[in-house]
């Protein structure tokens, strides 16, 4: 079959960086089921990006589809053939559906009964006349933000400057957007030629690169970093990396060139955080360090462009960053004029939330919960008292100037300026603590009253968002409640504490309770708290690799000790592979189907007729009372195995369903208590053996 390489370029003004990455995946995987659906071969695809640019070079693309044959069955032939030994109606109108004459059709045998069968022939089609589809697919994508331009009806991520669709040496015709496709592409904006032409589209990369265009984002990103590296070595220095700013940096620049600026060593008396930030966020600059990680008066950028001039370059970001460093010094400095209390007097006037009152009234039933939780717990006076100091003044640094001017230092200033103003350590560090963890992967607070706060700020968000209903649905998740949840999630296993979840949301939704702010009944949300953890938890056990039917068994129990349940699914995992555990889960089952039948729970052990019976239940007080004594998921598992034997023999020699009225049902009774126990410990009917 003959193959050419096709290009595909849609050329926009620049796209904010933090699109690209997803919109080249989207473009390409779009490509992709177009393609499938269309059975169209090709060897590879691959997928470029930049600022002002997405591409896909699908190499060896078919020039056609194969050919499509396929064989439809059609009825019986009891049916297809009526009593005179024609073809009935139904052969009939079967084989005008697939296209051919009654006379076509012929019979084959399937499981012993014949059936009428129709072959159907499709020639394949020309790629070239298919590929001006791919507009629908382009016009299809969408975005996180789209735009218009002109009079196009068109909403898409940047306007669209011109479009290549090059299948060999051929064009392939489309229009968007009052856009021709062409065989003309356009260099780097100030470097390039705006109007270079392509003959194949092998030569692609390489004639852009001459056009100062690295079409590559993975070859940009080795460049980028290459560059970085030699600058370390040339000067001694070190240059920590942030992943998501070099990634951003990487989708800002179409032909990088690393460069250094210096500003002046009194900045460096402003916190590391702020210097930092103000790089990162409004400049986009790599801070340095010296060799013992010290922060040095020198910055590393990226410029979009060659290494002409770099002296002006730097000098120019200089200027700009000495003016963001002053601004940041500015609020620094009128930042400590400010006293705690000042502060915490105009949280009153912030609104949190319309419904759940302002930061105030947050930060007041934040030390109700707080508190409630340091009593759980049974922390020293002490810590119980750091905890409600953190909690009362965790919220202050909203209203300083450095927080309003770089929203991402919450807690980081707090921390700062509550040393200051002469809080102890415990209290200033958990300021900062309370706010861990901000995002997937983050650091988890370390000391018991951050994490005490942590867990109060979070869980009164998440109560009072449910309870007005505002509740997630789909990917819809304004508040960041997954994030939360999944926060409360990690510190909980991580410090290994077995407060129950169901006592912690009613502990966060008294005090909204009391303020009179809930909407909802608190069944209901509660009922709504417990599916939306439920999938948080799965998550979790997702990534600890915990196969899928151990976690419906054990999330279809008794979940809200946290540890209790990693433990528990660690604790299936070792034993469900195993031929022994089979048969004790399959005991188990059996106990449960017949428990069901069960209309009490009183159980009367002069109705035992069975010595069998008697020994069933002596095992099951023992085990009852031997489990409710133990922590450890493991032995709970192990105890509860030592049913089976009892069990089985109970099954082998009584009959349940007795004549005897009393006699049944008190057995079932029996069984009845039986499975509480056991399918309290997780749901064995989940469990998935080969």
């Amino acid at each position: 079959m003959s193959k050419r390489d096709f290009l595909l370029e849609i050329g926009t003004e620049e796209m904010p960086a933090r699109f690209i990455t997803g919109a080249a995946a989207q473009l390409r995987e779009k490509v992709e089921k177009w393609l499938e659906a269309e059975r169209i071969p090709y060897d590879r695809i691959d997928s470029f990006e930049t600022p002002r640019r997405l591409a896909l070079l699908i190499h060896g693309l078919a020039e056609k589809q194969p050919d499509k044959n396929e064989e439809a069955k059609g009825p019986a032939k009891k049916i297809a053939i009526d009593e005179a030994g024609n073809w009935s109606k139904a052969a009939q109108g079967f084989a005008r559906s697939n296209g051919i004459a009654p006379e076509q059709l012929y019979f084959k045998e399937l499981n012993g009964v014949e059936y009428v069968y129709a072959r159907k022939s499709e020639a394949g089609k020309e790629t070239k006349a298919l590929l001006p589809a791919l507009a629908d697919v382009i016009t299809s994508m969408h975005f996180p933000k789209n735009m218009r331009w002109g009079a196009n009806d068109l909403r898409y991520v940047r306007p669209i400057r011109w479009l290549v669709a090059l299948f060999g040496d051929e064009l392939v015709d489309m229009e968007i957007a009052g856009v021709k496709t062409g065989a003309v592409t356009r260099g780097h904006r100030f470097l390039g030629g705006q109007h270079i032409e392509l003959q194949d589209p092998a030569q692609y990369a390489s004639r852009l690169g001459d056009e100062h265009v690295i079409v590559s984002a993975e070859e940009r990103r080795k460049l980028i970093v290459e560059q970085i590296r030699r600058l370390e070595a040339e000067n001694g220095w070190r240059i920590p990396m942030d992943e998501g700013l070099l990634d951003e940096i990487v989708h800002l620049v179409e032909y990088p060139t690393a460069l250094f600026g210096t500003f002046e060593p009194e900045f460096l008396s402003i916190p590391r955080e702020v210097l930092v930030t103000s790089m990162r966020e409004h400049q986009r600059y790599f801070p340095v360090e010296d060799a013992n990680g010290q922060l040095l008066n020198h910055f590393v950028t990226v410029r979009n462009g060659d290494s002409r001039a770099l002296e002006n370059v730097a000098k120019g970001n200089e200027k700009v960053l000495r003016a963001r460093l002053s601004d940041a010094r500015f609020f620094y400095e009128e930042d400590q004029k400010l006293s705690i209390d000042s502060c915490l007097k105009r949280l009153e006037t912030i609104v949190f939330h319309e419904e759940l009152g302002t930061i105030g009234d947050k930060v007041r039933r934040v030390r109700k919960t707080a508190a409630w939780i340091a009593e759980k717990l049974g922390v020293s006076a002490e810590e119980a008292k750091y905890a409600d100091r953190i909690a009362e003044i965790a919220k202050f640094d909203l209203v300083t100037n450095m927080v309003g001017e770089f929203p991402e230092l919450q807690g980081v200033m707090g921390e700062d300026y509550a040393r200051k103003a002469g809080e102890s350590e415990a209290v200033a560090r958990g300021v900062f603590e309370h706010y861990l963890p901000r995002h997937a992967g983050d650091q988890l607070p370390q000391s018991p009253t951050g994490a005490i706060v942590s867990l109060a700020d979070k869980l009164d968000t998440i109560a009072g968002c449910f309870a007005i209903g505002i509740v997630p649905t789909g990917s819809q998740d304004p508040y960041g409640l997954r994030r939360m949840a999944a926060g409360v999630v990690a510190i909980l296993l991580d410090k290994g504490w077995t407060l129950s979840l169901e006592q912690l949301w009613e502990a966060a939704l008294a005090p909204l309770t009391a303020q009179g702010v809930s909407k909802r009944p608190s069944e209901e949300v509660m009922k709504d708290l417990r599916d939306f953890f439920a999938l948080r938890l799965k998550n979790v056990l997702q990534e600890a690799a915990v196969r899928y039917d151990v976690i419906d068994a054990v999330l279809s129990a008794d979940w809200n000790v946290l540890p209790d349940l990693l433990n528990k699914a660690k604790a299936l995992m070792d034993e469900v592979q195993t031929d022994a555990f089979k048969f004790t889960v399959e005991q188990f089952n059996r106990v449960n189907n017949l428990a069901q039948k069960a209309e009490s729970d009183a159980i009367e052990e002069a109705l035992f007729a069975e010595e069998v019976e008697r020994a069933l239940y002596q095992a099951y007080l023992s085990v009852q009372q031997e489990v409710s004594g133990l922590n450890n998921q493991q032995q709970i598992l192990a105890t509860l195995g030592t049913l089976r034997e009892p069990i089985q023999a109970f099954f082998d020699k009584v009959m349940v369903m007795a004549e005897d009225q009393a006699v049944r049902h008190n057995r079932l009774a029996l069984l009845s208590g039986l499975s509480r126990l056991i399918f309290g410990y997780a749901d064995f009917s989940k469990l998935v053996f080969a």
